[in-house]
């Protein structure tokens, strides 16, 4: 199904129950600039074993076509007391399709065991070692059974589930720019927050891997028409003819070196990028929050050692990495002379190689030509900072899908 008729979805889920049913069963059939950088060679939370790749008799690779970085979210708004009869509706958009799926449920920041029943994907019945039922440990997450369901790719899919005993602080991921819904006795509410789901793989026989978008806002897609799947690793995803999945880590405020909305980049970088299924490319396009959010950072060093030793933890795992230069923000309400320096001390420092394999220099093709310390208008939302569809569209474009999936340097210079 195209991209732009998952509205058609949306709007099944809110009024059906028969036509929902019927709508899903039918759904789930970065110029390159700048010199070679050299390249180089946390507690993890409890987690159940991932189950086989697939029966013994089927064929393919299992990767992401979805994820989601998981935050800390407070309680959850609660429009019906008995929650056991609340169901939740997270709708997510594919990025290659396949012939079976699998899901990863998170009980991150959880503070009691999480019981999640009545699981589905696209309607069809999803199990945990066997059970239709599991209790996720606090801190924990699980990933399902394999379900044979056809997954379309550029796609709606919907991941229902129902969580009759939760309370307390919950873990999701915020402002998706998403439409997904919750089902209570008094109704359904729409919502832009996925709730305990963080990943959906596919078993693909045509794709290679997963690229992984690491990053802030920015790649998160704040500014970007809700529903619309306009972020630029969506864009991205469809300029990969399915060769390639892309998965957007973005999150609203992230920082690489302290925690903030999310834990710091350092910090989640395994359970982000290294551990996502048939993580191939990261594409690491953060910083901007480290210079321009309080508290600021004033020396442009840290951040690029920091990016260095990400690099160097995908290099380990046999990932190519490219990372993007920093880009203007002159009229966004912290900007300053002093911390525009240190924006551009640290693009020098990208451009002039050694922090990643190759760079995308988003700082160049996004500033206004007249003024080279703020967004072009034309890719402006209007705050300065976060882009609208049209530049979205644009950061898209600019990455070349054939050097994302070149051999990594073997050099270990970093």
């Amino acid at each position: 199904m195209p991209r732009r008729q998952g509205y058609a979805l949306l709007i099944a889920l809110v009024t059906g129950t028969a036509a929902l049913a019927a709508v899903v069963a039918f759904a789930g059939s970065m110029l390159f600039s700048g010199p070679r950088a050299k390249a180089s060679a946390s507690a993890a939370p409890q987690s159940t074993a991932r189950p086989p790749a697939a029966p013994a008799h089927s064929t393919g690779l299992w990767l992401a076509t979805w994820a989601a970085a998981p935050v800390l979210g407070a309680t959850d708004p609660n429009h019906d007391q008995d929650l056991t009869h609340r169901t939740i509706r997270n709708v997510v958009h594919t990025s290659v399709g396949g012939n079976a799926a699998r899901i990863t449920l998170s009980n991150l920041f959880g503070t009691r065991p999480l019981l999640v029943d009545d699981v589905t994907v696209n309607t069809r019945p999803v199990t945990f070692r066997g059970a239709p039922a599991t209790t996720i440990g606090v801190g924990g997450k699980i990933v399902s059974d394999p379900v044979v369901v056809p997954v379309a790719a550029d796609s709606d899919l919907v991941v229902t589930l129902r969580t009759p005993t939760a309370r307390g602080p919950i873990t999701v991921h915020p402002n998706s720019h998403q439409s997904s819904y919750v089902e209570t006795e008094q109704g359904t509410w729409r919502s832009t927050v996925w709730r305990y789901l963080t990943a959906v793989d596919v078993r693909s026989t045509t794709a290679a891997g997963t690229v992984v978008a690491l990053g802030d806002s920015l790649t998160a897609g704040t500014g970007s028409t809700t529903d619309a799947n306009s972020r630029w690793p969506d864009v991205l995803a469809d300029r990969m003819n399915g060769r390639y999945a892309v998965v957007n880590q973005g999150i609203g405020g992230n920082r690489i070196l302290h925690d903030g909305i999310g834990p710091r980049a350092l910090d989640r970088f395994r359970r982000d990028v290294l551990d996502v299924s048939g993580a191939k490319t990261v594409i690491i396009a953060l910083g901007i929050n480290d210079v321009q959010g309080f508290p600021q950072q004033t020396d442009p060093q840290r951040i690029t050692d920091a990016l260095r030793t990400m690099t160097r933890q995908a290099h380990a795992h046999g990932m190519r990495v490219v990372g993007a230069t920093l880009m203007p923000y002159d009229g966004y309400r912290s900007w300053t002379p002093a911390q525009d320096a240190v924006r551009n001390r640290v693009n020098e420092t990208i451009r002039a190689g050694g922090v990643f394999d190759q760079f995308l220099d988003f700082d160049r093709e996004m500033r206004d030509p007249g003024h080279p310390y703020r967004l072009n208008p034309a890719y402006d939302c209007g705050d300065h900072l976060h882009l609208n569809d049209a530049g979205y569209q644009r950061l898209g474009s600019l990455v070349n899908p054939a050097d994302l999936v070149r051999v990594r340097p073997s050099s270990d210079a970093l």
